[in-house]
């Protein structure tokens, strides 16, 4: 079984960073493509940036320039760094593996539990 586990969420005031990782573990052959979403309730989850397992990446209108994402493929970690964090950054924080190839077989859509981010002064 696949697991990915996020970390690095905290409470910080606008204007300042944090470095969110997801660690894929089982396993783990290859690991596809990954996504950052972030869930605000009573909001629709969003996606934030993705990075294929070429390194090529996407990011939302609303986090372009600030955050940043990257991967360790040795270690099967995503990396979201996030720079001048705006209160409506606030959110849970998920990472997905949409193709995550194991010892095991081959598993699709993989989500995190969520690490929480706070803005707030």
């Amino acid at each position: 079984q696949v697991q990915l586990v996020e970390s690095g969420g905290g409470l910080v005031q606008p204007g300042g960073s944090l470095r969110l990782s997801c660690a894929a573990s089982g396993s783990i052959f290859a690991l596809g493509s990954v996504g950052w979403y972030r869930h605000t309730p009573g909001k629709q989850r969003e996606l934030v940036a993705t990075i294929t397992d070429g390194g090529s990446t996407y990011y939302s209108d609303s986090v372009k320039g600030r955050f940043a994402i990257s991967r360790d493929n040795a270690n099967n970690t995503v990396y979201l760094q996030m720079n001048l964090l705006m209160t409506e950054d606030t959110a849970v924080y998920y990472c997905n593996a949409g193709r995550v190839t194991t010892a095991r077989g081959v598993y699709f859509d993989t989500w995190g539990q969520g690490t929480p981010v706070t803005v707030s002064s």
